[in-house]
C-alpha cells in the first residue's frame, strides 16, 4: 500500500512552487476571460430573445449542439483554423458556457411575476428601464446561479487545455501522466477541485451582496 510520501514528493513541490503558482494565475486567466466573454455573449443573446421570444428555440438549440460536442473533438476541429493557441482553447471554453448562462439569465428574466411588471408598467417605466431596474435585479439570484455552474464547469474543462499547450493546471496533470509522476497529477488535480470550490463560493458571497432582499430573516 503507498502511503501519502510516495504520491507526493514535498521537496519537488516546495522546488516548483513558482511554477505552480503560474499554472494557477493561467488557469484563472482561461477561466475568467471564457466566463466573461461567454457571459456578455449570453446577455446579448438574451436581450434578443427578451425582444424576440421566438429566438428562444434556435438560440438554445445552437447552443446545445456546442455544449454537446465532446472538447478533445472541437480543439481537433480548432487546431488546424486557429492553432496550439489561447484563441483556440477560448472559444471551445467560451461555447460551452453559452447554454448554461442563456438559459439561466432568459429564465430569471422571465421569472419576474407579470404583477410586478403590470405595476413598473403603470407607473410609467419605459422597456428598458423596467430591464435595468426591475427585471435584472429580480433576476439576479437565477443569473448568478448559472455563472456559479459556468465557472466550475469551465475550471474543470480548463485542464482539458493542457493538450494543445494551454491549460493551466492541466499541464501539471498532463506532466504526472506523461512521467508516470503521481506528484504534479494530484497538485494539480487538487488546486483544480480548491479553484472551483473557492470561486463558487466567492460567487455566493457575490450574490448574498447584490441580492439582500433573499437574505433568510
Amino acid at each position: 500500500m503507498r502511503t501519502g510520501e510516495d504520491l507526493i514528493l514535498w521537496d519537488w513541490t516546495f522546488n516548483h512552487l513558482g511554477d505552480i503558482g503560474q499554472r494557477v494565475v493561467e488557469h484563472l486567466e482561461l477561466t475568467f476571460i471564457a466566463v466573461g466573454v461567454g457571459f456578455v455573449l449570453a446577455a446579448l443573446l438574451s436581450l434578443a430573445i427578451r425582444e424576440r421570444p421566438g429566438l428562444y428555440a434556435p438560440v438554445t438549440w445552437v447552443t446545445g449542439v456546442l455544449y454537446t460536442i465532446p472538447s478533445l473533438a472541437l480543439f481537433a476541429l480548432l487546431v488546424p483554423i486557429t492553432g496550439f493557441t489561447v484563441l483556440t482553447a477560448e472559444i471551445g471554453l467560451v461555447s460551452y458556457t453559452l447554454l448554461i448562462l442563456v438559459r439561466n439569465i432568459v429564465g430569471g428574466l422571465r421569472g419576474v411575476p407579470p404583477e410586478v411588471r403590470e405595476a413598473a408598467t403603470g407607473m410609467g417605466y419605459s422597456r428598458w428601464r423596467m430591464l435595468w431596474q426591475i427585471e435584472v435585479p429580480l433576476a439576479t439570484p437565477v443569473i448568478v446561479a448559472g455563472v456559479r455552474v459556468a465557472v466550475v464547469t469551465t475550471v474543470g474543462l480548463v485542464t482539458v487545455t493542457a493538450l494543445i499547450g494551454q491549460g493551466g493546471l492541466g499541464f501539471l496533470i498532463r506532466m504526472g501522466i506523461d512521467q508516470f509522476f503521481s506528484t504534479p497529477l494530484i497538485i494539480g488535480a487538487v488546486l483544480s477541485i480548491v479553484l472551483a470550490v473557492v470561486l463558487d463560493g466567492i460567487l455566493v458571497l457575490v450574490q448574498r451582496q447584490a441580492t439582500p432582499w433573499t437574505r433568510s430573516t
